[in-house]
């Protein structure tokens, strides 16, 4: 076992707090990172929170991973010592089912493993990114591209894969109108990656104090969804909106803004049910469904995507002692866009 300094919450109530926790072994088919960035995600704090389900403590959150290969087991060949790396949302599911044999494992019908908060295949609770090294199946390590450096590339390995998930599932692309609601972390990546796939991007926001981000960005326009008139002028509007939030929000007003056939595709993930009015659906054939991360292949295509088009977040970095006060600050939307730790202060 390897003994590792992290951050991790003792409770539902209390801060973060430095500590050590232990990593398995590696492995014949694991990979032993160093990890070098870890991105703070808005689903880290309903985690350590209890928001969406009680949990065990001490827990380690962080699932935008960015690191180097320093060992490999016995069997390994996707990856070797050197190599950058990251890993997201999930280390391991079943192999076997439908999705998985897909490559959607984030679906597995049994259950994906998540990177932290989850039971491991050595019946351990699984500890995430906020820690100095992480022990992780090989199929469940995705290759970082040269031209995408470790801080900007650790929020793709959720916020990315996120937007980028459904976006290229409904086809965002030329001659297709996509409304991104909110430009936080989740937003900010969906508009630039929405953008980059070609297609004509609005951003819906509360307010206009983002406006000039949003635009440069790749917005190609910004309303504020607090000016009722928006939704009277934009409706019947898009082929596709992403609703990156994770508060209640009037859905079937939103849904009021998509053309025929049109769909609403919900990322951000409220601790409370979001009411619909299904007459908003009918009358428009219109589609209300929700999305998840990508599966390992999808990420990888991600990353790429994002290499080839020199996207990445943008970010923060902040030394580990700071994690409490980004989660207060996240919670007040004061970060653009993204908190990534510098892991190196965990030493």
């Amino acid at each position: 076992m390897l003994t590792v300094n992290a951050y991790a919450s003792p409770s539902a109530t209390e801060p973060l707090a430095l500590t050590t926790i232990e990593r398995r072994d590696v492995g014949p088919h694991d990979v032993l990172i160093e990890i070098k960035f870890a991105g703070i995600c808005h689903s880290d704090i309903h985690t350590v929170r209890g928001d969406w389900g009680p949990q065990t403590y001490p827990l380690v959150p962080g699932h935008e991973i960015a690191g180097i290969v320093t060992e490999i087991g016995s069997a390994v060949t996707k990856h070797t010592v050197g190599d950058r790396v990251g890993v997201g949302c999930m280390v391991n599911s079943c192999g076997e089912c439908v999705n998985c044999q897909a490559g959607e494992e984030q679906y597995c019908l049994a259950g994906n493993t998540g990177t932290y908060g989850a039971v491991d295949r050595d019946g351990t609770i699984t500890q995430g990114g906020y820690s100095t090294h992480v022990v992780v199946a090989e199929d469940f390590v995705v290759t970082i591209p040269e031209g995408i450096e470790l801080d900007v590339a650790a929020p793709l390995l959720c916020a990315g894969i996120t937007t980028y998930s459904p976006l290229n599932h409904w086809g965002a692309g030329p001659g297709k109108k996509v409304a991104i609601v909110g430009l936080g972390g989740l937003g900010h990546m969906a508009v630039k990656i929405a953008h980059a796939m070609g297609a004509d991007v609005t951003v819906l926001s509360q307010s206009l104090k983002k406006q000039e981000d949003g635009l440069r960005l790749g917005a190609d326009h910004y309303y504020a969804t607090s000016d009722e008139n928006t939704f009277t002028e934009l409706a019947g509007t898009f082929d596709l909106i992403i609703n990156t939030v994770s508060a209640a929000i009037d859905i079937s007003a939103y849904l009021q803004l998509l053309s025929l056939d049109g769909a609403l595709v919900n990322v951000g993930a409220p601790a409370e049910p979001l009411p619909v009015n299904v007459f908003s659906l009918i009358m428009g054939r219109r589609s209300f469904a929700g999305s998840a991360i990508g599966g390992i292949r999808e990420t990888q295509e991600m990353l790429n995507f994002c290499a080839e088009h020199g996207l990445g977040a943008e970010i923060e970095v902040i030394p580990a002692a700071k994690i409490n006060d980004a989660y207060e600050r996240i919670l007040a939307s004061d970060v653009r866009y993204r908190f990534v730790i510098d892991t190196a202060t965990l030493n």
